[in-house]
C-alpha cells in the first residue's frame, strides 16, 4: 500500500486552561486503547511512544492534545504507555523507561521506541517520530534555552531508539534516582557501542516546554557524577537485565495504557 504524507510543518501551540481529557478523548475517535494504526496507507514503522510519569495530569492531557493528531498525520502505527510510578519514593525516570520497554514488548514487536518527558511538545511534524540506522535525538532545541541546543552531548528530553539498539546498550541504568545524568548514562552505553547519534535540523526539532516548578520527590541526584564514571565498568549488569519492579496496574485507557508500578527503593 502506498504511504501518504500529511504532515503539516510549524504549528503554533495552544494551551488551554479549560481543556480536558475527555475533550481530547472525542478528538481521537480512532484511538484505541492508545494505539493507533492508518487506515488506508501503510505505516512507516511501528513506534512506541514512552512516558515516564508521576503527578503531571495537566501536563499529560496537553501532551496527548497535541502527539495523537501529529503521530497521526506522519501515518505511524503507534501507542502510547505511561508509565507511572506510583507512591511517595524518589523518582527514578531511567528505570520507569526500562518497565515500559518491557512491558510494552508484550503487547507488540515495536520497531521503534521514543522515550519522551511530559512536559515537551513537539512544534513541527516534519520532526519524524521514526527510529533511524543510529539512535536519534530529537528534542534539538526548546523555547526554555531559547532555541538552541544546550550541549553537542546532550541526549535528554525526547529520543528514539530502535528495538535493538535499546536492548544492545541494556537500556538505561536503575540506579538514577532523583533528577540529573540518566540521559548522560544512555549517551555512554550508545558510544560504548560504537554508535553515533544523529539529530534532526535545528529549525524542525523545535519543542514547547511547558513550564513548571521542580517536583517533590525529583531532588538533584547528588551521586550523578559518580555514576557516570562507573557507566562504562557497569552497563552490563546495570539496565534492562537486571529491572526489577511490581506492576500494580495496567490500565487501557482510550488514549494511553496506564501502568502503574513499584520501582522499588534507592
Amino acid at each position: 500500500m502506498k504511504t501518504v504524507n500529511s504532515t503539516e510543518g510549524a504549528t503554533n501551540l495552544s494551551f488551554e486552561s479549560s481543556l480536558t481529557l475527555n475533550d481530547v478523548v472525542t478528538e481521537n475517535e480512532k484511538v484505541r486503547e492508545g494505539e493507533y494504526e492508518p487506515p488506508d496507507c501503510a505505516a512507516r514503522q511501528s513506534v512506541a511512544i514512552l512516558i515516564p510519569f508521576r503527578n503531571r495530569e495537566r501536563h499529560l492531557v496537553y501532551f496527548l492534545h497535541h502527539l495523537h493528531p501529529f503521530l497521526q498525520r506522519q501515518q505511524l502505527h503507534y501507542a502510547i504507555y505511561v508509565i507511572n510510578q506510583a507512591g511517595n519514593v524518589t523518582f527514578n525516570r531511567a528505570k520507569l523507561l526500562n518497565i515500559g520497554y518491557l512491558e510494552a514488548l508484550k503487547d507488540y514487536s515495536w520497531d521503534c521506541f521514543i522515550l519522551h518527558d511530559v512536559d515537551l511538545i513537539p512544534e513541527n511534524d516534519h520532526n519524524l517520530y521514526v527510529c533511524e540506522d543510529q539512535p536519534k535525538h530529537l528534542m534539538v532545541a526548546r523555547n526554555s534555552t531559547r532555541y538552541k541546543l544546550m550541549s553537542p552531548s546532550y541526549f535528554g528530553g525526547v529520543t528514539a531508539l530502535t528495538r535493538e539498539q535499546f536492548f544492545q546498550v541494556n537500556g538505561f541504568s536503575n540506579s538514577y534516582w532523583g533528577w540529573g545524568s540518566e540521559d548522560d548514562d544512555l549517551r555512554i552505553r550508545v558510544r560504548q557501542h560504537k554508535m553515533t547519534i544523529v539529530r534532526p535540523p535545528e529549525d524542525v526539532a523545535r519543542y514547547t516546554m511547558v513550564f513548571h516548578k521542580r517536583d517533590k520527590g525529583n531532588e538533584v541526584n547528588k551521586d550523578r557524577k559518580t555514576l557516570k564514571g562507573q557507566t562504562p565498568q557497569n552497563w552490563r549488569n546495570d539496565g534492562l537485565t537486571s529491572c526489577s519492579y511490581r506492576t500494580l496496574s495496567l490500565d487501557r485507557l482510550p488514549l494511553y495504557v496506564n501502568i502503574t508500578v513499584d520501582v522499588g527503593k534507592p
